[in-house]
């Protein structure tokens, strides 16, 4: 399998290199934009994950193979997802790579998942999501779960990495998945 990646400069390059690490066994283009660089180096440091990639490009590398259609790959992630990408995306305003092989995904019909890392959502940006999903995009926004106890900051990141995985169809064990409180035997669980 073939998976584009594309970072914007949204907080949360974490669940970036989370997914990557994930994605080792497959082959994986990487696109970052000046601002997911800026924001990855102050969040992450430097991240060898981000360089251990089959393919790098900038966002300005419009020759790159992925930026025509008749390049194969499966489907595309967009995390994060910063608001200016969702409404370039919506619009099909392809000033980028990241941009350029969203538009693909969506004219060619492949999974195009966007990891929105915003909150709170303005207007506009919802209209933008919402014309972004009718178009076939699915906006996975980064929403945290308590059932499953975590622990840590790891936990939560590999929750989200976790619902990426699970769209995209892969088997993984980020998280612990939903069971009723009978099953669990969480006593908290049951005292509802």
């Amino acid at each position: 399998m073939r998976y584009v990646i594309g970072m914007t400069g949204a907080s949360g390059a974490v669940m970036a290199a989370r997914l990557l690490e994930q994605l080792r066994s497959h082959e994986v283009d990487l696109v970052m934009t000046r601002a997911a660089r800026i924001v990855a180096n102050h969040e992450l440091g430097d991240d060898e994950v981000l360089h251990a990639v089959h393919h790098y490009n900038a966002e300005e590398d419009l020759d790159a193979p992925i930026a025509s259609s008749s390049c194969l790959w499966d489907a595309m992630v967009v995390v994060p997802c910063s608001v200016k990408t969702l409404a370039a995306v919506a619009n099909s305003y392809a000033s980028n790579l990241v941009v350029r092989a969203a538009d693909i995904a969506l004219r060619t019909r492949r999974p195009l998942i966007l990891v929105l890392r915003e909150t709170p959502l303005s207007l506009p940006t919802i209209e933008n999501m919402r014309t972004a999903c009718l178009a076939g995009a699915t906006i996975l926004p980064p929403s945290m779960a308590y059932y499953f106890e975590p622990q840590s900051v790891d936990d939560v990141t590999d929750f989200f990495v976790g619902k990426i995985m699970d769209l995209l169809g892969l088997s993984h064990s980020l998280y612990r998945r939903w069971s009723s409180a009978a099953q669990t035997g969480n006593p908290r669980l049951r005292e509802v």
